[in-house]
Order: C-alpha cells, then structure tokens, then sequence
C-alpha cells in the first residue's frame, strides 16, 4: 500500500503545511481566528486544535502514551502561541517517528480502542499511516478555505511542490 518514503514525505509536508499555515493564520486577531464560521470545528482556532487533537490521538497509537481527548473538538490551548508551539512540538515528534519507521512496522497490524465508538480496533499498519496523513491533509484544506474567506492566501499547498521548497529541519 505505502511505503517508508511514503511516510517520510508526508511527515515533511506535515511539517511544511503547518508552518504556512500557522504563519498566515497569525496575521488573524485571536477574535478572528475564533469567530464561529460555520466550519465543521466552528473556527480556524477549533480547526487548528482538531488537527492537533487527532495527531496526539493517532502518535499516541503509534508510539504512546494512549491520548483519549474528551471529544474530537477538545481545546487543548486556547492561546495561539502556545498551540503553534504544540504544533511544532508534535511536527518534530511526527519526523522523527517517520524516521524511525521500519518496513516491518509498516506491514503489522495496528491495534487501539476507537475513541468514536469505544471498541477494539484492528487494521494493517500501513492503512492507519495512511489515514493518518489523509486526515491532516483534509482538515488542513478545511483551513486554508477558512484563510481564504478572510483574504488570506496561503500560497501554494500541493505535495509536489515540497521538495522545490527550502524546507528547513
């Protein structure tokens, strides 16, 4: 299905992503940011706290320890600053991971306890990776429409384009 390049990509354009994200989210006033738009997290705020909800949910699955939010919509910061640094924390936490994955870890199986509906769980590794990424990326796209409404571009968001950027370590 995937493989260790798979992962390592996504984790850089995680990374990648969330710096651009964050930067054009910052030039936002906290009332903006939080201002209820109708998104499905409410906000860029609630959007930006999901993100980092479920990556906690899922590197905790991977790695631990076990994260159980209260809900998906969990604030885990309600100050901007400190969610960007929690953001960056757990980008940093995600490379290294990706960096660590081996071939064999990718073809077992993942076991955990679905927080939706609370019940064992059993799926290939690489499946759960992949849903991993494809989440960040979908919400991430929530995001940048939710810029956009508020006349910020976050420039160019396609995967291609990472490895023509000088994406520091």
């Amino acid at each position: 299905m995937i493989g260790l390049d798979y992962a390592r990509t996504m984790a850089r354009y995680n990374r990648w992503m969330n710096r651009a994200l964050y930067d054009c989210s910052e030039r936002l006033t906290d009332a903006q940011r939080k201002e209820d738009v109708g998104a499905f997290f409410k906000s860029l705020h609630g959007t930006l706290n999901h993100l980092l909800v479920g990556d906690s949910v899922w590197m905790g699955r991977f790695v631990g320890p076990v994260f159980v939010p209260t809900s998906l919509a969990q604030e885990l910061h309600a100050d901007f600053g400190e969610l960007r640094r929690a953001r960056e924390a757990m980008d940093a936490r995600i490379l290294d991971w990706a960096d660590a994955l081996t071939q064999e870890k990718l073809a077992a199986e993942l076991r955990y306890t679905s927080i939706v509906n609370p019940a064992p769980r059993v799926m290939p590794m690489a499946l759960a990776v992949a849903h991993f990424f494809n989440h960040q990326t979908h919400h991430r796209g929530q995001a940048t429409t939710l810029l956009m409404q508020r006349g910020i571009d976050p420039g160019v968001t396609d995967l291609m384009w990472i490895a023509q950027q000088d994406e520091p370590s």
